[in-house]
């Protein structure tokens, strides 16, 4: 225990010293820095989101419960937090939209703020919380580029990209995700931040499946528009099995077509195999920017590919 304790010291230093110059009060703390403590710690402002890998040990169930345990009380103590504001998760392999279940009811959301935004995090109900830290570069670069551009965002998720699309001065925007769940979620962030009157006004919802979406009826061109879909999906709501590697031509090529002449697509996968078809995309230019995408806090650079694309 002791090795931990001193790595978690070590990084804390190193991090929280680093993201106070920044002005940022989410990010990664530790991540399965060392074999026998495998976990992931991310803080939210007053609470961490702890995730902890199935990994082989000779533990029995009471033995690795107890170190759990200690692990815990040592992470509070020495990130400064109360007990009962460390949230651990399980992290097993995901399928579809499994990384998006619940995993209790409480409803315990609360407002955390990134770049002087404010979003609603659950570290509680779901084995996500609704905002991924390691898009934070993308979501700053989608701001920076946003002004008097219309926005599209498909998997959108909690919508956080639309908040920030929105924050860029974005003239309009469309989030499409498949959930009811988080569309509302979606909508609550943007209230959060008092654009509560825009909706379905500049700012719209649709509960679709992507494919569904883009085959659709679409007025309208897209001058910045995120993708960042998941790895596999089986949903019941969907009506054919999505697989990112297999199926991101189609699907970037079919967003293409809704892209304006001079348009922008931000495309993204957590698949670490993944391999963009470059030759099959109908693109002007493409570029791997996964190298500034992701940020300095996350010490496995391979969290995500994140690509810029070019009408």
């Amino acid at each position: 225990m002791e090795e931990f304790i001193n790595r978690l010291n070590k990084v804390n230093r190193h991090v929280s010293k680093w993201a106070r110059k920044q002005g940022i009060t989410c990010y990664r703390i530790y991540d399965d820095d060392l074999t026998n403590f495998p976990f992931v710690i991310d803080r939210y402002e007053h609470a961490l989101h702890v995730a902890e890998y199935q990994r082989k040990h000779n533990l029995s169930e009471e033995e690795h419960e107890l170190k759990i345990q200690q692990c815990l009380a040592v992470m509070a103590e020495v990130l400064e937090v109360q007990p009962q504001d460390v949230h651990l998760k399980e992290r097993r392999r995901q399928k579809g939209l499994s990384q998006y279940e619940k995993v209790d009811a409480s409803q315990n959301r609360f407002l955390v703020q990134e770049n002087d935004l404010s979003f609603l995090v659950n570290l509680s109900d779901y084995l996500d919380t609704g905002l991924f830290l390691d898009h934070r570069n993308t979501r700053q670069l989608v701001r920076d580029q946003a002004q008097n551009k219309r926005f599209l965002n498909l998997f959108a998720y909690t919508g956080s990209f639309t908040v920030y699309a929105i924050a860029g001065g974005a003239s309009e925007t469309v989030t499409v995700d498949l959930s009811n769940t988080y569309l509302d979620w979606a909508k609550s962030n943007l209230a959060a931040n008092g654009w509560a009157k825009d909706i379905d006004k500049k700012h719209h919802f649709i509960r679709a499946d992507v494919k569904d979406f883009l085959f659709g009826p679409n007025p309208g061109l897209f001058d910045l528009v995120v993708v960042d879909p998941p790895t596999f999906s089986n949903s019941k709501m969907m009506d054919d099995i999505f697989d990112v590697q297999r199926d991101h031509v189609g699907l970037l090529n079919q967003v293409l077509r809704l892209t304006a002449p001079d348009g922008i697509i931000y495309f993204s996968t957590n698949q670490r195999s993944f391999k963009l078809q470059t030759e099959e995309i109908r693109a002007s230019k493409i570029q791997n920017i996964s190298n500034i995408s992701v940020p300095q806090d996350f010490r496995d650079k391979k969290i995500h590919q994140c690509f810029r694309i070019f009408k």
